[in-house]
């Protein structure tokens, strides 16, 4: 007859490893559920980078723009200057644009 006698550790040892085993799955299922976070972040974020990056090249065409209609107004209102307001250096009065009108004296 063979004479065998259980391990004394071995009860302790068996609920032991249960317990890391079921540990192990639970830390298995969070890092899949961190993971599929995570992936929905970095796809959000892509997203809204994409954004960023169509507004800002909108923003640099409507500066643009404005850089050329603000160039057009200087040039505009040099020349109304110009042509509206020569400069005083003559102290001949300025001959009206029609022939036969006076030049303005002023009073």
């Amino acid at each position: 007859m063979l004479n065998w006698r259980r391990d004394p550790g071995y009860e302790q040892r068996k609920m032991l490893h249960e317990q890391r085993m079921k540990q192990l799955e639970s830390d298995i299922l969070r890092v899949r559920s961190d993971s599929e976070r995570s992936k929905e972040r970095t796809k959000l974020i892509e997203k809204e980078t994409e954004q960023i990056e169509k507004e800002t090249e909108q923003i640099k065409k409507e500066t643009e723009q404005l850089k050329q209609m603000n160039a057009k107004e200087r040039a505009l209102s040099a020349s109304i200057k110009r042509l509206c307001f020569p400069p005083e250096t003559s102290s001949i009065p300025q001959t009206s644009i029609k022939p036969d009108s006076e030049p303005f004296l002023p009073s």
